[in-house]
């Protein structure tokens, strides 16, 4: 008699991984998609990948693995050509007597397996690794727990210790050089010509390859290089929070620093200004454009590097954390053929990939779309993207005013900020134009009353707005240590809930894939305004903020506090975390 397979639901439900509530709800998000439920409950942060790994390895009869995790018998992998394991992704781990452990994307490839087992006369072992990892190994970048922090902190050790002896008869060299050219006296010059030769030093070279590694292994947005009294202090934001990660000694500030700029192509000679540049970095099989800014503090230039991944705007409206009545929202406001739509949020709160998460959906033969921003951050295939340029008279507005005579469909417009570039704009969205733009305001129907600050007429916004989205970061709850808890109930009532018995809540106790935070990633809150007949009347007699903000929750906008809370209830983010980032003086 044959038994049925349990999927891989089951699998998680009956390890407790996942609560029948989480799976109501994300079946009620999966509705607009034809995603598989698994990807559904890891971008919603019910469990995470390697829970759904685990599960399928159940479900295949194997084990799985996790490479981040592990360390990789070195000579194992040399048992194997590496066009064989780019053939079959598949990557030997480990190897016991006369067995050979090899992680695999599909550990019930027989023909792979056979192979493996005629090239290397042993027997084979399968186990389930996620692909993702796999070409993260055979990318070259990282080699499972070879990459972990401790490695990298060893491995900066030992090119410091390599570089501290070479560095020595380098300067001494230079000095000779110096002297017998008679600029001995030239102590700038000196320096100079020191930063730049020990620059080139593999060493340094290998200590700014490993931050970069760390930092993409992290999925940190920035690396801060920071000058101290006595050391250096390495410093990366993660989901939007500054965590230190190495102290390295005082003199390596200078070539690090030189070799940071000789990248970004700034002037290395040049130590008292403020200076930015930018670094194109291939890592992982992905691209990444790095903004480089330096500045001179007391101890010295500090840097700051900003990694943009260049496929991470790519990622659909489904994916930002967008329950399915907002996701409709958007789509309504998105197919209107004319009309403004602004993002707001303050800096770092993930307006730019919303915007162009929109314009990428929007992104086909039949429309022409020209962006202007300031700087173009992401270039996308089939977009028109320029890019500001005060110096050459190139603005948000003389640009906008070009745009006009491109016969565009889709304007989107990096930033409002000030009344001549929201005046054409509003004239771009009067006369037949989609127009996305940005503006900084804390929720969304502020941004009305931003715009008649500005000194923008009330019937040109009634008449221009379709729509307003308002946004935060909030960063999810680590699913490898995610648990039950009991906030109390004061907290609670900040967001107006009075107590339900059978509701659960949830969060991370701190493990060391969160960095003992209690947190893994971020998922975005929204507040979604919706311009209405009655909207437009209270903004036609300029009526009060309140007013405004009223009405549109009475017509069906939930604010972001409400939706912070709304991914509360659903297990994904504390309560904490919503008020942290939504909870602003008087809100």
């Amino acid at each position: 008699m044959a038994f049925a397979r349990r999927s891989i639901v089951e699998i998680l439900r009956a390890k407790g991984k996942l609560t029948d509530e989480q799976l109501k709800e994300a079946m009620k998000a999966r509705r607009d998609t034809t995603q598989p439920i698994e990807e559904i409950l890891v971008q919603l942060g019910m469990v995470s990948k390697q829970d759904v790994f685990a599960a399928k390895a159940e479900q295949m009869g194997v084990e799985f693995v996790d490479l981040t995790q592990i360390q990789i018998d070195e000579s194992a992998m040399g048992l194997v050509p590496r066009e064989l394991m780019e053939k079959y992704k598949a990557v030997p781990i480990k190897i016991e007597g006369n067995r050979l452990t090899v992680a695999m994307a599909n550990p019930r490839d027989l023909m792979a397996i056979d192979d493996l087992r005629m090239r290397t006369r042993l027997h084979i072992r399968p186990l389930l690794a996620d692909p993702e990892a796999i070409d993260t190994i055979l990318s070259g970048e990282l080699t499972g727990a070879a990459a972990a922090g401790g490695s990298v902190a060893r491995d900066i050790e030992a090119a410091l210790r390599a570089m501290e002896k070479e560095s020595a008869g380098k300067e001494s060299r230079i000095g000779e050089e110096l002297a017998a050219a008679g600029h001995l006296a030239d102590l700038g010059k000196l320096e100079r010509v020191s930063d730049e030769a020990l620059a080139d030093e593999a060493p340094v070279i290998r200590i700014v390859n490993l931050l970069f590694k760390e930092a993409i292994r992290n999925n940190a947005s920035d690396i801060h290089v920071e000058p101290q009294r006595k050391d250096v202090r390495i410093r990366m934001r993660i989901d939007g929070v500054l965590h230190e990660f190495f102290r390295l000694p005082k003199w390596i500030h200078a070539p690090l620093i030189a070799r940071i700029k000789i990248l970004s192509d700034m002037d290395i000679a040049e130590k008292r200004l403020p200076q930015d540049g930018r670094i194109q970095l291939r890592m992982a099989k992905k691209l990444y454009d790095v903004r480089v800014s330096t500045i001179p503090t007391t101890n010295g230039e500090k840097a700051v590097l900003r990694l943009l991944d260049q496929t991470s705007v790519l990622i659909g409206l489904d994916k930002l954390g967008l329950f399915p009545d907002d996701i409709a929202k958007i789509e309504y406001l998105i197919s209107q053929p004319n009309g403004m739509l602004l993002s707001t949020g303050p800096t770092g709160s993930g307006k730019t990939t919303t915007q162009y998460s929109i314009m990428h959906r929007l992104n086909t033969t039949e429309v022409n779309i020209i962006t202007i921003e300031d700087p173009v951050e992401y270039q996308l295939p089939g977009l028109n993207q320029v890019h500001v340029n005060r110096k050459a008279g190139l603005t948000f507005a003389t640009a906008l005013r070009s745009f006009l005579r491109q016969d565009p469909d889709i304007i989107m417009v990096g930033e409002i900020r000030d009344l001549e570039t929201a005046d054409i704009a509003i004239q771009a969205a009067l006369t037949g134009h989609l127009v996305l733009s940005t503006l900084h305001t804390n929720d969304a129907p502020t941004a009305i009353t931003r715009l008649i600050e500005m000194g923008v007429e009330p019937f040109l916004i009634a008449a221009s707005v379709i729509g307003v989205i308002a946004q935060r970061l909030a960063r999810r709850i680590c699913p490898n240590c995610k648990g039950e808890y009991e906030p109390s109930p004061e907290l609670l009532a900040r967001f107006g809930y009075h107590g339900d018995g059978d509701q659960k809540f949830y969060r991370g106790r701190g493990c060391e894939i969160c960095r003992q935070t209690g947190y893994k990633g971020r998922i975005g809150i929204f507040e979604i305004f919706v311009m209405n007949q009655e909207i437009a009347d209270l903004v036609l007699r300029r009526a009060p903020l309140t007013e405004i903000r009223d009405a549109a929750i009475a017509s069906g906008m939930k604010t972001l506090l409400e939706d912070g809370f709304r991914k509360v209830l659903a297990g994904i983010t504390t309560p904490e975390e919503v008020l942290r980032v939504v909870a602003t003086a008087g809100y």
